[in-house]
């Protein structure tokens, strides 16, 4: 029984993986209706360009997360003109990460392009990206926002303090304010697909894999229609789901915060045997007996709230339930053939 994987069989020259197979857009959707006509068009534009430059195939794949809204029904009327198109549609919102995971799995050319639907990740850029992959050899080609000047001093402060966090003792750090939006080689993507975890944090993950990869800065661009839906509250809990899927850093800074309270208590003790020797004089005991134990008792609660994090994750694996489940899948190609499903399929088909 072997416990790694060989996927150097992919290990093509990039200008013959990308002849022979192609390159597959993951979108997950959530509430796009307002702008996914503008944003397909751009990408048809996109897959002539690419089709013209390296003689790249392309498809997009559409990931319905569960809109509450008509982004279903504008996705299947989408017309497959220089590109293939697959509309997913979960049964649910799963959330993003398996969103993305479900595009992954349905993805059926080589190479896989991430972005978001809601136009903030510009279509123009893939060339370049492609770029990366083709002329360079890169496997995975990841963006990263080149500032974050109009974010307020404590939003910043946050995302360096979780990049630290999770960083903190690992061995394959993540890059600091690296998004979604990236490119996947063939054999990066089949790297990616063959990591078993159901608690996912795709972008640690994508670096975990290794492989040559390569940063690309860029600046998103405004949204054009609507709000985030990433509130404050919903980023924090994105935060721990990414921390304690991916780093046992938490736990690391739990068992450091028990060592230093330890020793305080230690030495706390030893300056009122000090006290006693020294003066003959008892300190009451009342007040610090009180901050003592409410000090305990607040940072036991914190570590048992980290461990029953890691214990709920531990439950999710063994469970081992689908990472998602679709209620329909259609395909359209760009040679005007159509084939549609609505049979409820799983992660593992």
């Amino acid at each position: 029984m072997t416990l790694g994987s060989d996927v150097s069989r992919l290990s093509t020259t990039a200008a013959g993986a990308a002849a022979a197979q192609g390159l597959s857009i993951v979108v997950p959707l959530y509430n796009e209706a307002a702008g996914l006509v503008l944003l397909h068009g751009r990408l048809v534009g996109l897959a002539r360009t690419l089709k013209a430059r390296y003689g790249l195939a392309s498809e997009v794949v559409y990931v319905d997360d569960g809109s509450a809204d008509n982004t279903l029904a504008i996705a299947r009327t989408l017309d497959a003109d220089a590109l293939d198109i697959q509309v997913v549609s979960l049964s649910r919102n799963f959330g993003k990460e398996a969103a993305l995971m479900a595009g992954l799995d349905h993805a059926r050319r080589g190479a896989v392009l991430f972005m978001d639907g809601d136009g903030q990740h510009p279509p123009d850029m893939v060339e370049k990206l492609v770029s990366h992959w083709i002329d360079d050899g890169y496997d995975v080609v990841y963006t990263a926002k080149a500032h974050r000047d109009n974010e307020s001093f404590l939003r910043r402060q946050a995302v360096h303090g979780f990049y630290a966090l999770i960083n903190w003792g690992a061995r394959q750090k993540i890059p600091e304010d690296a998004g979604d939006f990236r490119l996947l080689s063939p054999r990066a993507a089949t790297a990616l697909r063959q990591l078993p975890e159901r608690n996912r944090f795709f972008k640690g993950l994508s670096n975990w894999i290794g492989f040559r990869q390569i940063r690309v800065d860029y600046e998103p661009a405004p949204r054009a229609h609507g709000v985030t839906t990433f509130s404050p509250g919903r980023l924090i809990g994105l935060s721990i789901e990414g921390l304690t899927s991916f780093s046992v850093a938490p736990l690391r800074f739990a068992s450091l915060l028990g060592v230093l309270l330890a020793i305080s208590a230690f030495l706390f003790g030893l300056t009122i045997l000090w006290e006693v020797w020294t003066t003959g004089k008892q300190v009451p005991g009342y007040p610090s007996l009180m901050i003592g134990l409410m000090t305990i008792g607040g940072v036991q609660l914190i570590m048992i709230g980290i461990v029953g994090e890691y214990i709920g994750k531990i439950l999710s694996e063994l469970k081992a339930r689908p990472i998602y489940f679709v209620a329909e899948h259609s395909e359209k190609c760009a040679d005007g053939e159509t084939s549609a499903s609505a049979t409820e399929r799983t992660a593992a088909e």
